[in-house]
């Protein structure tokens, strides 16, 4: 496949079609599912000497997450975002994990352990 060639086709690839889905009747509402879509292609190409032959060279990628939905119901547009729940649990253990490591620096500071908490007199004495 020539470079040119994927490269049109991913342009045909990457279109609103990928962003928002069918839309979808439930009851009084209709659902447009939307996701984000990010793609990137690439594309290479070499002539060396004859001994040598020539090269080529290609790629492409695309990558889809859910965002959320939008509902209309009479007449009214609402967004109902996608929530990625292992993201927010993610996100909390990471504050907790930093909230514990403040925690006992705070706790070794006030009991006095070396290393923190000296007075300047001390530093400048021998």
């Amino acid at each position: 496949m020539d470079v040119s060639e994927l490269l049109d086709k991913t342009r045909g690839d990457i279109n609103a079609r990928h962003v928002f889905g069918e839309p979808v009747q439930q009851g009084d509402a209709i659902i447009i599912p939307a996701a984000k879509v990010r793609g990137g292609g690439g594309g290479g190409e070499g002539k060396g000497p004859s001994e040598q032959g020539s090269g080529a060279g290609s790629g492409f990628g695309l990558s889809a997450r859910p965002a959320g939905a939008f509902v209309i119901r009479e007449g009214l547009v609402r967004w109902r975002p996608a929530i990625d729940v292992n993201r927010v649990i993610l996100g909390g253990q990471i504050v907790m994990a930093i909230g514990l490591l403040v925690l006992g620096t705070v706790i070794r500071a006030r009991q006095g352990l070396p290393g923190l908490r000296r007075p300047v007199r001390r530093l400048f004495r021998r």
